[in-house]
């Protein structure tokens, strides 16, 4: 195994356990607050976005679009510099906070539109019945459309999720310490680029593999009594 340490000496890897797994912690802290967070925001950006008034999916469109149009590097900039300028109280946030926020406005966007998608597969017919038998509109959403809504989307879900774990490295550039963070300083101390990145690359293939895991479980538990007869 000798040969394995002209490539990559894991010794000095092992040496940094404490950095990587802080950096590590701090990454599936920014990319999971920020996943339920923007979910929390995607539905009711969906259900301003097919409002029929104009003054509420107008603004959600708008807000989707520059998001879309803008780099989520810029976006994090101006939520570091600038929520603080806006909102006198976030002044004393952590990067992390302030990371955890611009993450959130920025997925919240395309996970609204991924909700979008789910809510008009909804077949039109089982809305009318749940108006038929006296659901409220909030009855609706709850029982019948969002159930299978988020049933229909979960791929792309996952696969923004995804996005976003990746996303998170960017946060590196606002003093967050997470994965990234972690093996650039392995590499600045020691000169290992071999070893620092690979590190890194291995980080984000567990956590990836974690969530399919995940994933599958809530497919099976969306399934419900209908998988276990095929």
């Amino acid at each position: 195994m000798d040969w394995l340490l002209d490539y990559y000496n894991w010794r000095i890897v092992v040496q940094y356990t404490d950095p990587f797994l802080r950096g590590l912690g701090n990454t599936l802290i920014a990319a999971g607050a920020s996943l339920v967070l923007a979910v929390l925001l995607g539905v009711p950006l969906a259900l301003g976005r097919m409002s029929a008034r104009a003054l509420l999916w107008r603004p959600v469109a708008g807000y989707v679009q520059f998001v879309r149009a803008t780099p989520l590097l810029v976006q994090i900039y101006l939520v570091y510099y600038g929520l603080p300028a806006l909102i006198p109280a976030s002044k004393g946030w952590s990067e992390l906070a302030l990371g955890i926020v611009a993450l959130t406005l920025h997925h919240g966007a395309y996970v609204s539109e991924i909700v979008r998608a789910g809510i008009a597969s909804v077949p039109r017919g089982q809305i009318e019945g749940g108006k038929a038998v006296g659901m409220s509109y909030l009855q609706r959403l709850r029982y019948i459309v969002l159930p299978q809504a988020f049933a229909n989307t979960l791929p792309p879900l996952v696969g923004q999720a995804a996005v976003l774990i990746k996303d998170s490295s960017l946060l590196s550039l606002i003093t967050v310490f997470e994965l990234v963070a972690a093996g650039v300083l392995m590499n600045s101390e020691r000169i290992v680029p071999n070893e620092s990145f690979l590190t890194i690359a291995v980080g984000y293939l567990l956590i990836y593999g974690v969530m399919l895991l995940v994933s599958q479980g809530v497919r099976l538990w969306l399934a419900g009594p209908a998988w276990n007869t095929r």
